[in-house]
């Protein structure tokens, strides 16, 4: 059996992983998506990068399949996307599945969403609906 970490060491070897300062960058890119996999109460806990799309881990099979009932358009656009997760984990095996359904041009960020806060990055509040 493949350990947790095994699977995201794995994924890290097939994917490209951005820098906090490469994905600020990106914040301004109009061809550039960047996509929060976190659970909805995390959003709420503590934010969000501004001007992301939330996109929980465990729907975005069924929004990026043009397939599919509940595809997101978003994800048939040609953007580039970055993904990100609290602390890198979640988000390399996303970015992974991602290219694994075709996404082109897909990468996750180093260090997660606790690295963006400890940073001083930019923080969009989220609030309960």
């Amino acid at each position: 059996m493949k350990t947790a970490a095994e699977l995201v060491e794995q994924a890290e070897r097939e994917i490209i992983t951005l820098s906090l300062d490469e994905v600020r960058a990106a914040m301004d890119d109009e061809n550039t998506v960047i996509v929060d996999i976190r659970d909805v109460r995390e959003l709420w806990r503590s934010g969000k990068i501004p001007g992301a799309f939330h996109a929980p881990r465990g729907m975005n099979e069924f929004w990026i399949d043009p397939t599919c009932e509940y595809h997101k358009p978003i994800f048939s656009s040609g953007k580039r996307f970055i993904v990100y997760c609290a602390g890198a984990w979640r988000s390399a095996l996303e970015a992974k599945m991602f290219q694994d359904m075709g996404l082109k041009n897909v990468a996750h960020m180093a260090g997660g969403f606790t690295a963006w806060m400890d940073a001083g990055l930019p923080i969009e509040t989220v609030e309960r609906k």
